[in-house]
């Protein structure tokens, strides 16, 4: 038995002083106050700071120079996982941006095969290629197109394989007995790179899409005469959104409206949208045969369209929790806890009895001073 001490620790809901995280064979066996850990326990003072669920991030497309659409495979899928673990990430879905049916059917099977055995992979996040040209953002429009049966039955043939699958849809590109299929086979639907109508979007989330990709970006706006995609997932209640909080994609008062407007019990979370800058030095790298630039925290593609993030996990909490004006509980809830609960897991995003000893120690800067991951 382990216990880690000499922090606060924050299990999910609220923060505990002067408290100890026992654990055994990588699981967590209770919370109990400092002065009960027993004394057979290896006790390792932490001095000082604030021990944390491991963060979640559920859009990650790269790392280490890695990006998953240069070849993927369980081999990148690990170099993208360890790259993201310094900064606080101990699950990830590896994110495939819109691509070719061969590449596309090459990162269901790497994550079939990485997940339970390369750390830190929970799944596979396909980000199109069913999206709208009208805001396919830096993906390729020309490999953009409408789902069919046949695109259905594949993906849920790979949710039975994989365990959890996350596809990002253009409303105007899969109908929605399509998207009702996927659902109830136990794929997560997400709206994003989609332009289409508030009464198209509610017919969607009707079917059963549960998230919105990177809410705010491309996607339809909220109007004064019709409320976009924006206006229908901040009003249904069933509908999780992830933002990126980087303080270039959305501007910090608009992400605070939509922490305001959201109807729950659907919840705002946290992603990266991390490329392959995060653990990499240099400023540039190829993405799709094309050439994205780094510059000033901005990953754009030549013309100046936004290419990802060029951000991790820690970081994003830091500025969230600097200008979301959230406390910092709420915070950390949206790092770990809510995109947990939205991929139906629940042995992460908490410190509780059974959960997977996953932890983040920050320092009071929220700065990461290590990481434990099973």
């Amino acid at each position: 038995m382990i216990a880690l001490a000499g922090a606060r620790v924050f299990d999910g809901e609220t923060t505990r002083e002067h408290a100890a995280v026992l654990v055994r064979d990588r699981t967590v066996l209770a919370i109990v106050p400092e002065r009960e850990v027993p004394s057979q326990a290896d006790l390792r003072d932490l001095g000082g700071g604030l021990l944390v669920p491991g963060f979640i991030d559920l859009q990650v497309n790269g790392g280490a120079g890695v990006m998953l659409n240069d070849g993927p495979s369980p081999a990148a899928m690990a170099t993208i996982a360890a790259a993201h673990r310094p900064f606080g990430t101990t699950g990830l879905l590896p994110t495939l941006i819109t691509d070719t049916a061969a590449v596309t059917d090459a990162a269901i099977e790497a994550a079939a095969s990485a997940v339970g055995t390369v750390p830190g992979v929970l799944g596979l996040h396909l980000e199109g290629p069913h999206l709208a040209p009208a805001r396919k953002g830096a993906h390729l429009a020309e490999l953009m197109r409408p789902m069919r049966d046949a695109d259905a039955d594949r993906l849920i043939a790979a949710k039975a394989r994989i365990g959890v699958l996350l596809v990002t849809i253009a409303v105007e590109q899969v109908a929605p007995r399509l998207v009702r299929r996927l659902a109830d086979a136990g794929v997560i639907v997400s709206l994003g790179h989609t332009d289409a109508g508030y009464d198209a979007t509610q017919a969607a989330i009707d079917a059963g899409a549960r998230s919105a990709t990177h809410l705010f970006n491309a996607m339809s706006q909220l109007g004064n005469r019709d409320p976009g995609v924006v206006g229908a997932v901040l009003g249904a209640g069933a509908v999780a959104c992830g933002i990126i909080a980087d303080g270039h994609h959305v501007h910090p008062e608009t992400l605070r409206f939509a922490l305001a407007a959201k109807r729950g019990p659907g919840r705002l979370y946290l992603v990266s949208d991390a490329m392959a800058s995060v653990g990499m030095d240099g400023d540039r790298f190829v993405l799709n045969g094309r050439t994205v630039y780094r510059r000033d925290g901005r990953l754009t593609l030549g013309d100046g369209t936004l290419a990802g993030a060029d951000i991790d996990m820690a970081a994003t909490v830091r500025y969230a929790a600097a200008n979301l004006g959230l406390g910092l509980e709420e915070v950390l809830r949206m790092a770990s806890r809510y995109p947990a609960e939205l991929i139906g897991d629940t042995r992460r995003g908490r410190i509780w009895r059974g959960a997977f000893a996953e932890f983040v120690h920050l320092d009071d800067e929220l700065s990461v001073r290590g990481v434990v991951a099973t």
